[in-house]
C-alpha cells in the first residue's frame, strides 16, 4: 500500500487541433475572393454603361435575356437586320435611313397617288421589283447575268432614290482609261448587263459619275469635269444598250467630293453609279 502511495501520477495531455491553419482558418480566402470577383464585375458593369449606346446596351441585355424578345428594335435574326430583308419597308427607318419614299401614309390611309387609276406600283411593288433586279443581276436566286471576275467591281442597294448599281476601279482593272474618259472593255461588258437587268422594269434612270482626288495640286484641278466626262459615256453605252435613251433622265458629276472610302486619292473612289429611280 505504501508503494503504491508514492508512485509518480500519471498526467494526460489534450492537444486542441486547428484546422485550416492561421488565426481564422482558411474561410477568409474565399471571402476575399468573391469580393473582389465582385467588385471586378461592378466596375466592368459601370464601364460598359459609360461606353456603350442606348442601342448596345439593349443588343447586350438581350444577349443575357433567357428569351429573345421579338419586337421592332430587336429582332429574332442574327444577320444586321435583326431577320429582315433590307426590302422591308420597316427596317430603313428602323436603321435612321429613312423610309423607302418620303411621307408615307398611316396604316388604313391612303396615300397622294393611291386609288386615282395611277399605273405605277406602290413602294413595296417596286421594291419587289428591285429585288428582281437585284437577283437576275448577282445571281442571288440563281444564275448570275455578270460572270464572278467582274462580280467585284458592283455592289448594289436600295435607298430613298432607288436602287443604285454602283460600279468601281480595283487594283487589277478599271472602268475607264486612266485620266480619260474611254471606257474600258470591263465597264462596256458590266452596262450591258445591266441595261439587260433594268428591262425588267420601267423605272428612269440616273447616271452618276465619282472620280478619286488629285495627289497633285494643280492649277487647273481636273475631277469635275473628268467625272462629268465619264457620266456622260456611262449614259451614251447605256443608251446603246437599253434600246429607249429617254429613260435616261439625270446625269451628274461629283468629282472627289463624296469618296466612298476614308482616303479619297484610293482607286476605290472612281465609280460609275446607275441608279434606278423610284416612280
Amino acid at each position: 500500500m505504501a508503494a503504491q502511495a508514492n508512485a509518480a501520477p500519471v498526467i494526460i495531455k489534450r492537444k486542441k487541433v486547428i484546422k485550416g491553419g492561421g488565426h481564422h482558418g482558411g474561410a477568409w480566402k474565399v471571402a476575399y475572393a468573391d469580393f473582389v470577383t465582385a467588385m471586378m464585375a461592378f466596375f466592368m458593369l459601370m464601364w460598359l454603361l459609360n461606353a456603350t449606346t442606348e442601342q448596345q446596351r439593349k443588343g447586350i441585355s438581350d444577349y443575357f435575356s433567357p428569351t429573345i424578345p421579338i419586337v421592332r428594335v430587336s429582332g429574332g435574326g442574327d444577320g444586321a437586320f435583326s431577320g429582315e430583308s433590307i426590302f422591308s419597308e420597316m427596317t430603313l427607318p428602323k436603321n435612321g435611313t429613312g423610309a423607302t419614299m418620303p411621307n408615307q401614309p398611316a396604316d388604313g390611309q391612303e396615300g397622294a397617288g393611291a386609288g386615282n387609276g395611277s399605273d405605277g406600283p406602290d413602294a413595296e411593288g417596286q421594291n419587289e421589283l428591285f429585288k428582281v433586279v437585284d437577283s437576275t443581276l448577282m445571281g442571288r436566286g440563281g444564275e448570275s447575268m455578270v460572270m464572278d471576275e467582274l462580280k467585284r467591281h458592283v455592289i448594289t442597294k436600295v435607298t430613298d432614290e432607288g436602287m443604285v448599281i454602283e460600279l468601281f476601279d480595283d487594283d487589277e482593272m478599271a472602268l475607264f482609261t486612266p485620266g480619260t474618259d474611254e471606257a474600258s472593255p470591263l465597264l462596256e461588258k458590266l452596262l450591258y448587263v445591266i441595261a439587260d437587268a433594268a428591262k425588267i422594269v420601267e423605272s428612269d434612270i440616273a447616271v452618276a459619275g465619282y472620280v478619286r482626288s488629285n495627289p497633285i495640286v494643280a492649277i487647273k484641278n481636273p475631277v469635275w469635269d473628268l467625272s462629268s466626262q465619264r457620266a456622260t459615256q456611262g449614259r451614251l453605252l447605256l443608251e446603246k444598250y437599253l434600246g429607249n435613251p429617254e429613260r435616261v433622265k439625270k446625269v451628274t458629276g461629283y468629282a472627289d467630293r463624296k469618296p466612298a472610302v476614308t482616303n479619297s486619292m484610293d482607286i476605290r473612289n472612281n465609280r460609275l453609279q446607275v441608279i434606278l429611280l423610284r416612280e
